[in-house]
């Protein structure tokens, strides 16, 4: 019994044996691998603490190669060091002139996009970086790039404008159009709303939308998905 007992305490010490009892080439393996995690992860901290670091002498030479690490994947919308929470809900609207296939010309109502792409990222632990981002950052652009009178700032205020018409027909032309008829118009506009403070605030802020409204765009092939047809 005793010479039993043994070999199954022998069997049990060979399953769990400690890494030192494993063959140099495997100790080998498993070093290099645990060094390249570690080496993995002390980059990936490095590079989001220059990112959300003030500015300095090292973030401003490597700039460039931190922006492409840190785009798209692990953007941040705050600061390390002076936390901005957003203090505004902006929606971004959409409508349309229509032609249809009789010839009549009938306007939409607004659609709102933002609001599409809350209810596809609520209750979802994985939503997509398209629906939290593209519409955002695409409105982003366009009120960076211009004035006050909707007016382009540059080139990249006409590329901003381009984009936005090419993203509102990519989601709403097949809506549009399912009826027969064709796109001849859209026009945007943006609905900003102020966070209300906390209960235990005594801060006022007017809950009252305010709207930015771009005049109408004439829609031309270009504009449209892929696949589609203006006639």
């Amino acid at each position: 019994m005793d010479s039993g007992n043994g070999a199954g305490m022998q069997s049990y010490g060979d399953e769990s044996r400690p890494l030192a009892a494993l063959s140099l080439p495997s100790r080998i393996v498993i070093g290099v691998a645990a060094c390249a995690v570690a080496v993995a992860v002390a980059i990936h901290l490095a590079m989001m603490f220059l990112h959300v670091a003030p500015s300095n002498t090292l973030s401003k030479q490597q700039g460039a190669l931190i922006s492409d690490y840190v785009y798209p994947e692990y953007e941040q919308n705050w600061k390390l060091f002076a936390p901005n929470p957003l203090q505004q809900n902006n929606a971004v609207q959409v409508r349309a002139q229509l032609r249809t296939e009789d010839g009549t010309a009938r306007t939409t109502g607004w659609t709102d996009l933002t609001a599409r792409d809350g209810q596809a990222i609520r209750h979802n632990p994985m939503p997509s970086h398209t629906q939290q981002n593209q519409l955002r950052r695409g409105w982003e652009l366009f009120v960076n790039t211009h004035n006050a009178q909707n007016r382009p700032v540059g080139l990249r205020g006409e590329l901003s404008e381009r984009y936005i018409r090419r993203l509102v027909l990519f989601r709403m032309d097949d809506e549009w159009t399912r009826g027969g008829g064709r796109v001849e118009q859209i026009q945007v506009r943006s609905q900003t709303t102020a966070v209300r403070p906390p209960p235990w605030s005594t801060e006022k802020i007017s809950d009252k939308p305010v709207f930015r409204v771009l005049p109408w765009w004439q829609v031309t092939a270009a504009d449209l998905p892929e696949g589609a047809t203006h006639q």
